[in-house]
């Protein structure tokens, strides 16, 4: 075990794969001090915390839909599309009667829409098998389409007041430097400290509020590049500030490969009834984005280009296009590169294939289209002649 020098002198473990809980509290020399850790983050937390649309409802519903959009997606990002989904979807049963491409119009432009999916497969479970009653126990969430042990934790905690834990990128992160946790945080040993620091750290008596604060420390303090340590409301319990380098933790993994990917898409258009109409379809299931509304497209792994012919086929009927540029898009690990053609047909020709289908495009922004076909769309648009 590596050591760095602690405050006030005292040489504090830096701990890594293999020690357990119950070592880094000791050997941390502060697990006694537990209570008025919890007391400084809470008072710090009731003073300093964000007014957000979702916290202090009383709703179980309202947190569940949060956590899940809060997942990977920042904050700012989510506070509008959280105040129109439950505009749109208030409770869980007008979200399990909805269809699926409405449940996709509400998340377009999200982001990982697996998860609206999950939502919405979860609350016709809730409804269906539980009366509509969100299950109020770690066990009953953890049953649900779509929550897994951060999810159920976190809606266990601050809409049932349980005292269940929750980690995630920022928890571990502030737990990272408060406890100096080497290696690569992502491991099973490490996964393990971390789940179990936040099972023993959690306030009994306010765990909804100590996990916010602990995710709100580590979104607006604890940060990953040049944490406001001065600002810190824990700092002296943070064995990463005595270091004098909170940066170097947690150790940053190694990331995998991101694949190359190559794409053709055509952006089809006609002349409609009040203006033009765009050919859309939905993305196969199973794969990237499944289910989203997307203009005719082939893709492929690797580096090797579709051809034309093939966006051809995929429509049942011949189409003459002309290239009209190139985006990139970058998904958590995948580089798609695409080519985009414009093709514009008559009006009285149909498409064979039963996927395929016109939208007004005064309707698309409203459709459940991706980012990826929104950046396409964004960019044929600034390709057309004036």
């Amino acid at each position: 075990m590596r050591r760095r020098r602690g405050l006030r002198g005292v040489d504090q473990p830096v701990c890594g794969a293999g020690a357990g809980v119950s070592e880094v509290l000791v050997a941390s020399g502060w697990g006694e001090r537990k209570d008025e850790f919890q007391r400084a983050l809470l008072s710090w937390f009731w003073r300093a915390r964000r007014d957000l649309p979702w916290r202090g409802v009383g709703d179980p519903y309202a947190t569940w839909v949060s956590e899940i959009m809060l997942q990977q997606t920042q904050v700012i990002t989510v506070i509008d599309y959280f105040q129109r989904w439950m505009a749109r979807f208030p409770d869980v049963q007008s979200l399990a009667a909805a269809d699926e491409e409405e449940v996709l119009e509400q998340w377009s432009g999200l982001g990982y829409y697996r998860r609206a999916r999950f939502l919405h497969r979860a609350a016709k479970v809730v409804v269906d098998e539980h009366g509509g009653a969100i299950p109020s126990t770690l066990e009953g969430l953890r049953r649900l389409p779509g929550v897994g042990p951060y999810t159920a934790g976190a809606i266990a905690s601050i809409a049932f007041g349980l005292p269940a834990p929750i980690v995630d990128g920022n928890v571990i992160r502030v737990f990272a430097r408060l406890f100096a946790i080497a290696g690569d945080p992502r491991s099973t040993a490490n996964q393990k400290i971390f789940w179990e620091l936040a099972e023993a750290l959690v306030d009994r008596n306010k765990p909804g509020d100590f996990n916010e604060a602990l995710m709100e420390l580590g979104a607006r303090v604890c940060a990953p590049r040049s944490p406001a340590c001065l600002l810190c409301p824990v700092r002296e319990y943070c064995a990463g500030f005595a270091s004098g380098e909170p940066e170097a933790l947690p150790e940053v993994a190694r990331r995998s490969a991101v694949k190359p990917m190559r794409a053709l898409t055509v952006v089809v258009h006609r002349r409609g009834t009040s203006g033009r109409d765009m050919l859309v379809g939905p993305r196969e299931a199973g794969g990237l984005l499944a289910g989203m509304l997307e203009f005719p497209t082939v893709e492929r792994e690797g580096t090797r280009w579709p051809e034309l012919d093939e966006v051809a086929s995929l429509l049942g009927m011949p189409i003459v296009a002309e290239e009209v540029g190139e985006v990139t898009h970058i998904f958590s690990h995948r580089r798609l590169q695409t080519r985009m053609y414009a093709a514009e047909i008559d009006a009285p020709v149909t498409v064979a294939e039963e996927r395929w289908r016109w939208v007004p495009e005064l309707e698309l922004g409203q459709a459940a289209i991706s980012a990826l076909t929104r950046k396409i769309y964004e960019r044929w648009k600034t390709s057309e002649p004036v």
